[in-house]
Formats: structure tokens, sequence, C-alpha cells
């Protein structure tokens, strides 16, 4: 497996990660806990070292089936893990909450859940207007500093939140959506990114599932367990009109001799050596499949054809629901 480097404080990672959040929640029902455990030793089993989740998640669930499934070879992985929302009794988000107090709470707990002495890479999850990054960043610091913590990371921030953040304590790696159909850290973030020497991890690469090519204008979301059921871009008339994508892609993965998940993974990891992809995978075959794509190295006319293709194409309907909107950092 091949890996790249995350910031500039010693982060190594598989060029490819595997986000872990569908494992327990937010596409459906959760899997089958022996399922996911045996699905994240695969993904390890076959090169991947880079693991993502947070106390979310769930809440708490994918952090205890990471713990879990990771344990046995705790020392040859990086973990990723969040903090920054207020959580209430029953474990709904109601909130953001990023006071350092709360963060040491969350980490110590993420910490017995995960099974382990030390958090490789803690990201903010959401900026929290209320607490000024710099007393994040240094809670983060003193965490650090005490080992319970390897490198810090941000989560949806904006380019003037990243270098505030970065003066305090040095990010390692910003976590925004990224893929072929949501382009907005092309405006400024990247930017940012490769100015500090931070890396950027892509969550969402295979626009939650749009981008494989198995989702059709007649696939229903309905269950109130998938969160695309309250995505625009999920309607059934955004479905039909943005499928002129999967069309594109699946031409281009037929001249390819591939699919158009490794199309949409190799296209994120030809625009720089240091942005890394965390597709989810809840079967065997759709994590080889996603795999394929570290091997694929698209040609320069590769990728002229796709920036053309794409830059015709005008996507339907905002890609997250607005309560995840608003909590972006703009």
């Amino acid at each position: 497996m091949k890996t790249r480097q995350l910031g500039r404080t010693g982060l190594t990672v598989s060029a490819l990660g595997l986000g872990c959040m569908g494992l327990s929640f937010g596409l459906g029902p959760a899997a089958d806990k022996r399922d996911g455990i045996a699905l994240i030793r695969s993904a390890f089993e076959r090169g991947l070292t880079f693991f993502d989740t947070a106390e979310g998640y769930g809440p708490y669930t994918n952090e205890l089936l990471v713990g879990e499934a990771l344990e046995p070879i705790r020392d040859q992985v990086v973990i990723a893990t969040k903090f920054g929302f207020k959580l209430d009794d029953n474990g709904a988000i109601v909130g953001l909450d990023s006071r350092p107090e709360h963060i040491r709470d969350v980490v110590e707990a993420s910490l017995k859940r995960l099974r382990t002495d030390r958090i490789d890479l803690l990201y903010q999850h959401r900026v929290d207007p209320a607490v000024p990054i710099e007393d994040v960043a240094g809670a983060v610091q003193d965490l650090i500093a005490a080992g319970k913590v390897k490198h810090f990371g941000l989560s949806e921030a904006s380019a003037r939140t990243i270098r505030r953040a970065h003066a305090v304590q040095p990010v390692a790696a910003l976590q925004n959506h990224y893929s072929l159909w949501m382009r907005e850290p092309e405006l400024e973030l990247l930017a940012r990114c490769e100015e500090l020497g931070i890396g950027f991890v892509s969550w969402g690469p295979l626009g939650q599932g749009f981008l494989t090519g198995q989702i059709t204008p007649d696939t229903k979301f309905d269950d109130p367990s998938d969160l695309r059921s309250s995505f625009p871009r999920f309607t059934p008339e955004a479905l039909k009109a943005n499928f002129v994508v999967v069309d594109f892609l699946r031409g281009l993965a037929a001249r390819r001799g591939c699919t158009p998940a490794q199309i949409a993974l190799a296209w994120l990891l030809a625009q720089r050596p240091w942005i890394v992809p965390i597709p989810g995978a809840n079967k065997l075959e759709h994590l080889d499949d996603n795999l394929g794509a570290v091997e694929l190295e698209l040609t320069a006319n590769d990728l002229q054809e796709i920036g053309t293709a794409f830059a015709a194409i005008d996507v339907q309907g905002a890609p997250l629901s607005e309560g995840l909107t608003s909590m972006e950092d703009r």
C-alpha cells in the first residue's frame, strides 16, 4: 500500500483510509458487529492503516466498534476521532461544544471506547463559534504534551480559522467534504493547506455513494436512519437530473477498464500528493473496489476530460441538509 504524509508533524498514513461511520450510523441500519469488525480487520490486511471515527457516530457505538476491531493491531494503525458536538442524555446532537474542559472529557471517554492510551489524530468535528479557536488549539496542545493525543486536525473549518489554529498548534490535517461533485475546497482551502503544510482528508469522496454508479434515479432514501433522506441532492428529482454524472463516469471507467468509484477516488488522489480520501465500505467487494483506485493512474488526458465534463454539468441540489450545513465554518 502506498503511503502519504499528512502535515509536517510526522503523520504517515495509507494513501486511502477507511471512513468507519457508515458501519454504525448515518447510512441506514448499523452493520452486525461481527461483520463490522471483520471488515475493518480485512481493510488492515489489505494495507489500510488509517481509520476514521468520531464520538458522534452512533453516538459512541462507532468508536466502540473501531476500538474492538483494532485492539489486536493497535500499534500498526492510525486512529482518527473527533470532538466538538454537544450531546444530550439520549445521545442526540443538540449543538456544539469545544470548551477546553469538554475536549478533555471527550478525549478521556474516547480513549476508553477505543481501547487505547493515545489518539493519533484528534479533529475538532465542527468549529464552535462560542469558543476562540486559539483556546481549542491550546487545549489539544496540552493533550499532546500529556501524550494522550499525537496530532491535531480540523474539520469543516474555514481558511481563516485554519491559520489561527495553526499559529497555536500545528494542524496536521483538515478534513472537509471534497469530491468530483463537491468542489468547494478548491476555492481557498487547498491553497491554504499547501501554504501551511497541512494535509487534506476528503470525507464523502464517493458522493455518499452516488459516484459509485450503484445509485439510480429510482433508488429510495426513505429510511430515517439514512442521512441522505434529508439531503436535497438525493431527492428523486435531483437524482434524475444528476444522473449525467454517473453516465460520464461509467463511460470513462469502461474505457479505462475500471469502475466509476475508482475513477472518483483516483481523481482525488491526483489533485495533490497530500490528499487522502476516506471512503466508507460495508461490504468486502466495495472495499476491494475502492482499493483499486490507489493503483489507477489517470492520464493528463483523463484529467482534462474529467475537468471539461464536470465544468459543463450543473449539479442539482445542496449536498447536505440545512442543519448540517448550518454548522460549517464559513
